[in-house]
């Protein structure tokens, strides 16, 4: 009976031991050591559990009962300090590697807080722009009316120019009525139904064409878009108003020249185009070899826009004109390739910051 209860006693102390041992081990290898004495042939456990055979029929099972609770207070302990210990080891591991990529990035200095997009910089550098021109910010919903995005913009149904945006259709209300802004153009509209002249407003957004992903068109890319709607106003404003954008954004370096075009919205319309920043003019494969970029459209707001939004073309005059923010952020810091800005390159956002 002695003999059993100092058996029993060492148990014990072997539990405790063991237990606490766990509670502190901070690494795998530590924890692998840990099981190994628990499980080793002549442990405490393993000794008691080969005596069982030999003990008399009375002792064995308060000697069994008390071996199930060890084996179960210690599986529960192993299995705590595991988690633990995973934890631990995982968190170390993501710290190591975060310092490994600040490193690289950032070699010889600790990595800052983040930075903003290059397209989101780009927007908020243009509406600072455009509102110290005297423009206000004017924003609209990214889903549209088949009537805002096409049908008020003089382009009705099996209109060439639909199919020149390849629309985002969606499943709501009556077939090709919903669909993805194809443009920053309706927000024109909705802008002249709500407010009386004169307007001067710049709106900036997102917009979505099923493009064919190459160095200059991604399927969903960001728009900003001019109007201005007073007594008086003429082509010449229009022009004026964009070389003026141009030399502010630009620097004077760079060129800006209207080519006519033709826009079921603007009448007359031209295409701005400004120099390449990539080649500096000389032509290169993101330019097609011409020298020049072209950012977007323009033209003198069409009568029969006027006409749909309630605005009397003998009384009112207005130009419009628009262009890709993507683009315009690609020629500012020569980015060969805009299919790089949606990339979650950790290589190209941690150039973003303090770029613009």
């Amino acid at each position: 009976m002695a003999e059993i209860d100092a058996s029993l006693e060492e148990l014990t102390d072997f539990c405790a031991r063991s237990a606490a041992m766990l509670q502190t081990a901070r690494t795998t290898e530590e924890l692998v050591a840990i099981k190994e004495q628990i499980h080793a042939r002549t442990s405490p456990l393993a000794t008691l559990s080969k005596a069982m055979r030999n003990l008399p029929p009375k002792d064995r099972p308060r000697v069994g009962s008390m071996l199930h609770e060890a084996r179960a207070e210690l599986e529960a302990a192993l299995k705590a300090a595991e988690t633990r210990v995973n934890e631990l080891e995982l968190s170390a591991r993501l710290a190591a590697e975060h310092d490994d990529i600040a490193n690289y990035l950032y070699p010889g200095r600790l990595r800052g807080t983040g930075a903003l997009h290059l397209i989101t910089q780009t927007r908020m550098i243009l509406e600072d722009l455009f509102t110290s021109m005297g423009f206000m910010v004017a924003e609209g919903p990214e889903v549209e009316t088949e009537f805002h995005n096409f049908e008020a913009l003089n382009i009705p149904k099996y209109h060439p120019a639909r199919a020149n945006q390849d629309s985002f259709y969606l499943n709501y209300g009556e077939p090709e009525s919903t669909l993805l802004r194809t443009h920053t153009s309706p927000v024109q509209i909705r802008l002249m139904q709500s407010r009386t002249p004169p307007i001067y407003a710049v709106v900036p957004g997102r917009v979505y064409r099923r493009d064919t992903p190459d160095a200059r068109h991604t399927p969903a890319f960001h728009q900003l878009e001019a109007l201005v709607v007073d007594r008086g106003i003429s082509f010449a404003h229009l022009k004026a108003t964009i070389e003026t954008f141009t030399r502010a954004y630009f620097g004077p370096g760079i060129q800006a020249r209207l080519r006519p075009a033709y826009f079921p919205f603007t009448e007359p319309s031209a295409e701005f185009e400004i120099t390449c920043t990539i080649c500096g003019g000389d032509g290169c494969r993101t330019c097609s070899g011409t020298g020049w970029i072209e950012l977007g459209g323009s033209g003198m707001v069409h009568p029969k826009v006027f006409a749909h939004v309630g605005i009397d073309p003998e009384e009112y005059s207005g130009f419009a004109f628009g262009f890709g923010i993507d683009r315009l952020a690609q020629m500012k810091v020569a980015l060969k390739d805009m299919r790089i800005l949606p990339d979650n390159d950790l290589r190209v956002l941690a150039q973003m910051r303090g770029v613009l």
